[in-house]
């Protein structure tokens, strides 16, 4: 005989630990079931391991969606104070990196433990090393079958998330059961994931690898003034993750190197005022030092601005105001946060 359950959630991630807790707090008789030995591992690896848990400043405007409303409801009724609310009473010390962005002040460990000890109090069970074989779904209920035997529920909630980091056992299950049911699939692109170079651009740029300056980037519309990171295989950081999500194939990406600062103005400026300042030595103000020594040789940008004659400093000025590569891809769902559709 199948045991019964109120509900029975599929992934002991995030999403299914949350639910299975504030299920239970309902007065549900929850199973959560995972094929992984341990639950929560996106959670440990997330913010470098510290956990970005919320985002204060989180809004309908932040979702990317054919239906925009989908999410309105669902911050409404639980908001990211809410969250912080419950961090906070089980003692979880964080801080605010950049505006509205929390992270554990320790582990992120300490955010898996507080979802594990909210099922436990709930009462929700559950069982690691249970894969699921086959889901079937009668007039009143839905009937599991496991490696583990089966079990009878009449709510079924999948929250196995999505295709991205495969290496921390993420698969396309989810995606399957939907279509066993009927449920449209569209396709899917990995999403919050760092751009990959031509070999030509790759090289160009190697000697930048491993630095981190703050940028303002620009593809279809879209821009976002965050910090951007040069890895051996591209471009990562915080920028180029948010813009992956409006990229498509062959389009090209602008990078302002000098946010807020009107380029041509600052070098006719400084042309006058500081005729024997090299570029290397101005963008060495506000970048990196190694980055503008590698920048200005990068550009074959030598010696003083008075030097420099009037369409060599606006090509100069734009450059730096716009400078404009085109991805090769991505890193794919490999390193990607999520999956769009």
């Amino acid at each position: 005989m199948a045991k019964t359950f109120d509900v029975v959630i599929i992934g002991a991630g995030a999403a299914g630990l949350m639910c299975a807790a504030t299920a239970g707090y309902r007065g549900r008789r929850v199973l959560v079931i995972d094929h992984a030995p341990r639950p929560g591992r996106k959670i440990l690896m997330s913010g470098g391991g510290r956990c970005n848990f919320t985002n204060l400043n989180s809004s309908p405007a932040n979702f990317l969606s054919d239906n925009p409303h989908f999410c309105i409801s669902a911050l409404k009724r639980y908001t990211p104070q809410d969250f912080l609310e419950l961090v906070d009473r089980h003692g979880i010390e964080h801080e605010e990196k950049a505006a509205g962005q929390l992270f554990c002040r320790d582990s992120a460990r300490s955010i898996l433990d507080m979802l594990l000890t909210e099922c436990e109090w709930a009462g929700s069970e559950i069982r690691l090393k249970t894969s699921v074989e086959l889901v079937n779904r009668s007039a009143n209920a839905y009937r599991v079958k496991t490696s583990a035997g089966e079990v009878e529920c009449s709510s079924l909630v999948i929250a196995t998330g999505g295709l991205s980091i495969p290496t921390m056992g993420a698969t396309g299950f989810g995606y399957n059961i939907a279509r066993e049911f009927g449920l449209e699939v569209r396709p899917t692109r990995a999403g919050l994931v760092p751009f990959t170079l031509t070999p030509e651009l790759k090289q160009q740029l190697s000697p930048l690898a491993g630095i981190s300056c703050p940028v303002e980037v620009s593809c279809n519309g879209e821009h976002f003034r965050e910090p951007m990171l040069v890895t051996h295989r591209g471009l990562s950081g915080p920028a180029m993750l948010q813009i992956s999500s409006f990229w498509q194939p062959r389009d090209p990406v602008a990078i302002d190197l000098l946010p807020g600062q009107k380029a041509l103005e600052v070098l006719n400026q400084l042309k006058q005022e500081h005729p024997n300042l090299t570029l290397e030595r101005y963008l060495a103000r506000t970048l990196p030092r190694r980055f503008a020594r590698a920048f200005a040789e990068l550009q074959g940008w030598d010696g003083p601005l008075q030097g420099y004659r009037k369409a060599e400093l606006e090509a100069a000025a734009h450059t730096l105001s716009a400078w404009t590569l085109t991805p090769a891809g991505t890193e794919g769902y490999r390193s990607a946060f999520f999956r769009t559709h």
